[in-house]
């Protein structure tokens, strides 16, 4: 993250000359949104923010008063690399706030925020990597998005077979060109669906670039004549996509989840942990899995958790804790999350449901690193195994029956994000598939 001010804010745009500026936010859907604004007005905006109709973004109540600001935060100010070079575009990703200056409760960055703020008031700084995995599908005639592809590849193919090479490498050299560190990208499993891993960073500055990187990867993908998608499960019988968080806490300059000693070289402060993700779970599920179609991709025959277990050496348990190498840091990857969810609100939870471990010292049941799908459910009991979520609705219960959620996201923010998925969820169920179709009308 850069340091910049508003002056140097100001500077940047006349030296690389920008005409247009993206002022970005992010509704609760966890949706990248903007209001375009030209170089000639940005003065007096970052001075006093951007006024706007907040009913216009999902999440807000329908109601008088419903005006809020846009307030610029000056550190993220860059150059969009993939627009003109002559007349440059740049963005700056905004916090919502109330119009006498005070953050809104639903603004998704703010709540983020303020779960930091709580954490580095106990000497707590969070570093998260997120690996995202996507889709790029063939777009029709008219330039739609299909899930038609033509390629065969799987995981760490290269071309000819991984036809979405070209553009996976134009997706990465533009984000470096932003200042992105990259781990690391290859073609992943099912036909058509890729994995860029971006390095870890803070926890505020994991969040924006989850939200830049997805803007990145639909814009250069579509320059290829393809469609990216986060979707979940866009397509039956292959895996769907998910998004991996692996986690690592500093204290005094110290990574306080490793202990040489430990057969796992965790800490007791890493199992708490992972304690209070399990503690918590089911009900995080609502943020980190929020779609109808998540639940779709959160099947064991294709790599995705459905248990809630942990396990140093079975790589597809829902919380892992991956070996050290090299003089690595110590980390915990937790791996039901998929890139539909909102990611300051997900982060959130991590950072708040680990906390809980910690301060309520929440030790975990027993590792498990066989396979639960073959185990018989007495079996699973025994290991005090639970189950996720089953879908939308049976996550929307679990949050609303652990107060934590609440607590941790607001009670304004709750609300108004349970009653979007719970209309979700309805429409979905008085929807007619494809599928009822198929089976149901020649035969009734």
């Amino acid at each position: 993250m850069n340091n910049y001010t508003k002056e140097d804010v100001l500077r940047l745009l006349e030296e690389e000359d920008v005409e247009f500026i993206r002022l970005q936010f992010t509704d609760l859907h966890g949706t990248l949104k903007n209001i375009a604004v030209t170089s000639g007005k940005i003065a007096g905006l970052l001075e006093n923010g951007c006024r706007f109709d907040a009913t216009a973004a999902d999440g807000v109540p329908r109601v008088k008063d419903s005006e809020r600001l846009l307030i610029p935060d000056y550190s993220t100010f860059e150059i969009l690399p993939w627009r003109p070079q002559q007349g440059k575009v740049a963005r700056l990703l905004c916090d919502v706030m109330l119009p006498d200056g005070t953050p809104s409760k639903i603004c998704s960055r703010g709540i983020l925020k303020r779960n930091l703020e709580k954490a580095e008031k106990q000497g707590y700084k969070f570093m998260i990597g997120p690996e995202c995995e996507f889709f790029l599908f063939e777009t029709d005639e008219n330039g739609n998005p299909t899930v038609v592809t033509h390629e065969q590849a799987g995981y760490f193919d290269i071309g000819p077979l991984d036809e979405g090479e070209n553009a996976r490498r134009d997706i990465v050299m533009n984000l470096e060109d932003m200042g992105f560190e990259i781990e690391g990208s290859h073609h992943e499993a099912a036909p058509a669906q890729h994995e860029i891993n971006l390095s870890y960073d803070g926890a505020l500055e994991t969040a924006d670039n989850i939200q830049t990187f997805k803007l990145a990867v639909r814009t250069l993908a579509k320059r290829h004549g393809l469609h990216a998608s986060f979707m979940p499960k866009p397509k039956n019988n292959v895996n769907g996509s998910g998004m991996h968080i692996s986690i690592s806490i500093e204290k005094d300059g110290r990574n306080i989840f490793g202990d040489t000693s430990d057969p796992n070289g965790i800490s007791k402060e890493g199992y708490f942990f992972i304690g209070g993700l399990m503690k918590h779970i089911e009900g995080m599920s609502m943020i980190t899995n929020p779609l109808v179609n998540s639940y779709k991709r959160l099947n064991p025959e294709y790599e995705a958790p459905v248990y809630i277990a942990w396990s140093a050496h079975n790589r597809k348990q829902m919380i892992r804790i991956p070996a050290i190498v090299n003089g690595g840091s110590a980390r915990i990857e937790f791996r039901s999350p998929d890139c539909a969810a909102n990611p300051y609100l997900t982060i959130a939870l991590i950072i708040a449901a680990g906390l809980d471990g910690i301060e309520n010292r929440i030790m975990p049941p027993a590792a498990v690193d066989e396979n639960i799908g073959r185990l018989t459910p007495e079996e699973r009991e025994k290991l005090g195994v639970r189950r996720l979520p089953e879908n939308l609705k049976e996550a929307i219960e679990a949050a609303k029956a652990d107060p934590f959620i609440m607590e941790t996201i607001g009670k304004e923010t709750f609300e108004q994000y349970a009653s979007m998925k719970e209309k979700e969820w309805n429409d979905y169920n008085t929807f007619v598939s494809e599928w009822e179709l198929s089976e149901y009308l020649n035969r009734y």
